[in-house]
């Protein structure tokens, strides 16, 4: 009997998956599809769980077909971020005209990146705090007891690695393994080595500019055909939004979200915070925060239900790009460095609360101002390099607790929520890599001001549409 309403709810899925089509073919607005996709998602996976409820094999074996459709899609936006991530620096750099303004915008994107994760910490400390969050009042099972087990096995690793070992690790020994994702580190890795790739190729013009000028039109051209499939992939997204979000609403742990709901609820409001902290940059530039909000969206969207850093990077280039005026390297660097350094959800937020949690179950303060300064700080040095895929959050957990000197297993006690809290802290990611892409721009001088204020570009270009 399971089989046959495994089927039922996969023909459920194929139909709504052919009105979205259908929407496609009648030239709906994109971001209208993902929207529509969204809620419909979220109903489904909703009636999954009221019917079938979360632990029913017929909701686990409908979540696997389903499945093909969400995480095929998240599969194929990492498939394409590694090489458009290393051939639009590359791009960006062989275009301009010297090498000696690369250097100010990197560390511009990075110094934003940085100072957001900074506020982001500060933020989800005090949240903690004001929430009075405690992890000695929270039940642990066996679920969570292995977890607790398992990050406690990771913290071997953690240790070993001194912070010269850790910033020694960003340098790309194998650029060709780390295309492959291999490391947290990888897309630092890489982006390190298209910086180098571009500035030879830069400085090549000097000596034999027949060859840089070779160089720069197949690069041009490869970028031009990556870009296509960008486009062809991201054409995609309102059918991997609707199966990502039943998939993930129909397995949704109720009971530890009610068991929970008070680390749920602080940290949605610092999540919240931080997003108001962002447009309030905006803002404070001259900018207007609505027009950047609703150009955002559907990135932010996507971000929310895919929860990958790294797998949104296609569609926050095409963003900032497209619909923001950001300069293309200056949008290449800030997506890409987003992914790696400075994530103010998985890196700043989360690691900070956790660790005002954790804090009172060995006597410390939680409200001191010397734990919170050097809470703060480590959180902000530990942001580099974090997976923008699953696991960078607790990859960060890691290292800021091991080196706060609590208790690692502790942090085993969320993973009931865990998906639900990842989807925010995403979301959060790619908002500051987009927030530091626009105000590095603005300040660098290299921002379209009439494109960023042009209302009429707050959806996709006519490919996507």
């Amino acid at each position: 009997m399971n089989i046959a309403y495994v089927v039922i709810n996969i023909v459920i899925m194929l139909i709504m998956l052919f009105v979205l089509n259908k929407m496609a073919r009648a030239h709906v607005k994109f971001s209208k599809r993902v929207f529509v996709a969204l809620g419909v998602g979220i109903l489904f996976g909703a009636l999954l769980q009221l019917v079938f409820k979360s632990d029913s094999a017929v909701v686990t074996q409908t979540a696997d077909w389903i499945g093909i459709v969400g995480n095929g899609y998240v599969s194929f936006l990492k498939m394409i971020v590694m090489p458009l991530v290393m051939v639009s620096i590359i791009q960006a750099i062989t275009n301009l005209d010297s090498s000696k303004g690369l250097g100010k915008m990197a560390g511009l994107v990075i110094g934003i990146l940085v100072f957001t994760t900074l506020i982001a910490a500060t933020v989800g400390a005090l949240t903690s705090n004001v929430f009075d969050l405690n992890a000695s009042s929270i039940q642990s099972g066996q679920v969570e007891k292995a977890r607790s087990k398992e990050l406690e096995a990771k913290l071997g690793d953690v240790q070993d690695q001194t912070v010269p070992e850790k910033i020694v690790s960003f340098i790309p020994e194998n650029p060709f393994a780390d295309m492959t994702g291999s490391r947290p580190t990888s897309t630092l890795a890489v982006v390190i080595f298209s910086a180098f790739l571009g500035i030879a190729a830069l400085q090549l013009r000097r000596k034999k500019p027949e060859q840089a000028d070779m160089f720069n039109k197949i690069v041009n051209a490869i970028y031009a055909v990556i870009m296509r499939m960008v486009t062809l992939i991201l054409r995609m997204t309102p059918y991997g939004v609707l199966a990502l979000m039943t998939t993930t609403v129909a397995q949704t742990n109720v009971q530890g979200i009610l068991n929970l709901g008070k680390f749920v609820i602080a940290s949605y409001v610092a999540l919240i915070i931080m997003f108001i902290v962002h447009f309030l940059l905006i803002m404070f530039t001259g900018l207007n925060p609505v027009s950047y909000f609703k150009k955002v969206l559907p990135t932010l969207v996507f971000a929310f239900t895919s929860r990958t850093s790294a797998g949104s990077i296609p569609m926050n280039i095409e963003t900032q790009t497209k619909r923001l005026g950001v300069e293309e390297g200056i949008a290449n660097l800030s997506a890409s460095f987003g992914a790696s350094i400075g994530q103010n959800g998985c890196a700043g937020v989360y690691p900070a609360m956790l660790a005002v949690m954790i804090a009172p179950t060995v006597g410390i303060n939680p409200w001191s101002v010397a734990f919170l300064v050097k809470l703060i700080l480590i959180v902000a040095i530990s942001s580099f390099g974090v997976a923008g895929v699953g696991g960078g959050a607790t990859f960060a957990a890691l290292i800021v607790l091991s080196s706060m000197n609590l208790p690692v297993g502790l942090a085993g006690l969320l993973i009931s929520i865990e998906p639900l809290i990842d989807m925010g802290r995403t979301a959060l990611n790619v908002d500051g890599s987009m927030t530091a892409g626009v105000l590095s721009a603005h300040f660098l001088g290299k921002l379209d001001k009439d494109k960023f204020n042009d209302m009429t570009l707050t959806d996709e270009s006519d490919d996507l549409a």
